[in-house]
C-alpha cells in the first residue's frame, strides 16, 4: 500500500527510510534533485535510478502534488490561489509581485485556533495541521507560473503550533538539494507561542516575525487571545533571546486598526516595548472584511504612526493593501468560495422538485 508521501521527508529523513530499504544514502539527494528542482512527480522519470529502485519505490511510496482551484489577479498583479485538500479542505497562498522579487504567502493549517479579534480565519476555528507535504506543494505549485524570491509564512494559521511540520518544509525549502531558498528569503510569523518559538531558533535558522498589534495586555488580550497565556513582557524577553544571526533583525507585525491601537500614545509605548530588540517595523492598515466591527485606520493615523517610529530611528514599512479587488486578506477567497458553495447547495435543496423515487 502507497502510505508514505515522499514530500512528508527532510532529506535526512529520506535518507533514514532508504537505509531501511538497503539503499544508499546519496540516493536521496538524487530524489530530491528530481522532484524539487526537475519538478517530476513520477518515480518512472527518474533515469539515474535503477528501474527496479524505481518501481520498488512506487510501490511503497507516492509523490502529492496540488492544483489551484480557483485564481484570483488583482489589478496590481497579487494573485491568490485556493487549493482544494485531498480532504476537501481548502487553504489560501498568496503571491505579492515587488519588483521582480516575487514573495509567496503560505498558509500552515487548515484554519486557526489563536482567535484573534481582527482575523477572519480565526473565524473559521481550527480544522487541523497540515502536513510538510501540503505546505511544501504550495510552493511547488505556484512556481510554476511565476518565480519566487521569497517565502513568508503568513497565510491561514499560527505556524508555530504546527512547528514539526513547519520546521520540516523550512528545512526543505532551504535544502540545496530541494527547493534551495536562502534562510534568509523564509520568514515564520507568530502570534507569540513562547517555547515553540524558542525551539524553532534552535533547530532552524530562518526570519522571524512577531505579530504584537497591541501595545498594552489589556489591549492585546482584548486583540490576541495568546496574550492571556504570553503576556508582553514575557513575549519581549522572548524576543531579547531569540537566536539572531549577525545583522538580522526581528520584524513586529502592527495590525493599525481605527480608534483602538492607532494613536499616538500606543506608538510611543510601542518604541519603549522593542527597545533594545534588533527589529525592524511592518505597519499594516487593517484590511477590512463583511462581518467585522473593526474599521481600517486614516490616513492621518498612518502617517503619525509611521513618522514617530522614523523620528526614533527605527525600521519602518507601512505596507500598501495589496490585493483589495481579489479577496486578499488572509481567509476571504475560502470564505467567498464556501460561501459560494453553501449557497448553490441550498438553492437547488430548494429549488429543485425531489424526486422520491429516486430515494427508495
Amino acid at each position: 500500500m502507497k502510505n508514505v508521501d515522499i514530500k512528508n521527508f527532510t532529506i535526512e529523513e529520506l535518507e533514514g527510510f532508504l537505509q531501511g530499504l538497503g539503499k544508499e544514502t546519496y540516493r536521496a539527494k538524487q530524489i530530491f534533485k528530481w522532484i524539487y528542482q526537475k519538478d517530476v512527480n513520477s518515480f518512472e522519470e527518474m533515469t539515474n535510478l535503477s528501474r527496479d529502485f524505481r518501481e520498488d519505490l512506487a510501490a511503497r511510496t507516492w509523490i502529492s502534488t496540488l492544483a489551484p482551484e480557483v485564481v484570483e489577479v488583482s489589478a496590481d498583479g497579487t494573485r491568490k490561489f485556493l487549493f482544494r485538500l485531498a480532504d476537501g479542505s481548502a487553504i489560501e497562498s498568496v503571491l505579492i509581485p515587488d519588483e521582480g522579487r516575487n514573495t509567496l504567502c503560505v498558509s500552515s493549517q487548515v484554519g486557526c485556533a489563536m482567535g484573534c479579534g481582527f482575523c477572519l480565519t480565526g473565524s473559521f476555528g481550527l480544522q487541523r495541521n497540515l502536513s510538510c507535504a501540503e505546505i511544501v506543494n504550495q510552493v511547488c505549485a505556484v512556481r510554476q507560473t511565476a518565480e519566487i524570491r521569497n517565502i513568508v509564512f503568513m497565510g491561514m494559521g499560527e505556524p508555530l503550533a504546527n512547528l514539526e511540520n513547519v520546521i520540516r518544509a523550512v528545512k526543505i525549502l532551504i535544502c540545496p538539494d530541494g527547493l534551495q531558498f536562502s534562510n534568509r528569503r523564509v520568514t515564520v510569523s507568530t502570534a507569540g507561542l513562547l517555547p515553540e518559538m524558542a525551539l524553532m531558533g534552535k533547530r532552524v535558522t530562518v526570519n522571524l516575525a512577531v505579530s504584537l498589534n497591541a501595545t498594552t495586555d489589556a489591549q492585546r488580550d482584548q486583540l490576541m487571545p495568546i496574550n492571556r497565556k504570553y503576556p508582553l513582557k514575557a513575549l519581549m524577553d522572548a524576543c531579547r533571546t531569540f537566536p539572531l544571526p549577525s545583522r538580522r533583525m526581528i520584524t513586529f507585525e502592527y495590525v493599525l486598526i481605527k480608534d483602538v491601537n492607532d494613536s499616538l500614545d500606543d506608538a510611543k509605548r510601542f518604541v519603549k516595548l522593542i527597545h533594545e530588540i534588533p527589529s525592524k517595523v511592518n505597519l499594516i492598515p487593517f484590511n477590512e472584511y463583511e462581518g467585522c466591527s473593526f474599521k481600517g485606520p486614516g490616513q492621518d493615523s498612518i502617517d503619525r504612526f509611521h513618522s514617530y517610529l522614523l523620528g526614533k530611528h527605527i525600521t519602518v514599512i507601512t505596507r500598501s493593501s495589496r490585493g483589495a479587488d481579489i479577496s486578499a486578506a488572509c481567509g476571504q477567497l475560502r470564505g467567498k468560495i464556501e460561501g459560494q458553495k453553501r449557497a448553490s447547495r441550498e438553492s437547488l435543496d430548494t429549488d429543485l422538485p425531489i424526486d422520491h423515487n429516486l430515494l427508495r
